[in-house]
């Protein structure tokens, strides 16, 4: 739930109630109202109007602005993977493997065909 006073972007106009799509407002009050479709009452100033809006239209400008940096965080990095020609790392960008764990680990996974029969035999064992 948003913060009173909060700054937002309206991201969308689920109602068509002709919303000024990209701008930026402030949360000024809640809908209390348990039968309304609405959950927020936003001042938009570029407007110089007041908006009832579901919580679905309304995005926290901090969000939008992390999600941002993020999509050209990973735009860069795929960049620089085509110029240097790392495959590794494009790949890596690409299929959204966790950068965390180190490549080897993969490798560990890997098992031979005698290693799996082997397990499977020595569970059936047991």
């Amino acid at each position: 739930m948003l913060k009173l006073g909060e700054r937002i972007i309206v991201v969308g106009d689920r109602f068509e109630q002709n919303l000024p799509i990209g701008e930026y407002g402030y949360v000024i009050a809640y809908d209390r109202n348990n039968d309304s479709a609405f959950e927020y009452i936003i001042r938009v100033p570029k407007a110089n109007r007041q908006f009832y809006v579901p919580s679905s239209d309304v995005e926290l400008e901090e969000t939008l602005l992390e999600l941002e940096a993020e999509r050209i965080e990973r735009e860069a990095l795929i960049d620089f993977a085509l110029a240097t020609r790392n495959e590794e790392l494009f790949n890596r960008i690409v299929r959204g493997d966790g950068g965390d764990q180190p490549l080897e680990e993969h490798d560990k996974e890997v098992q031979s065909r005698e290693d799996f029969i082997r397990q499977v035999n020595l569970k059936a064992w047991i």
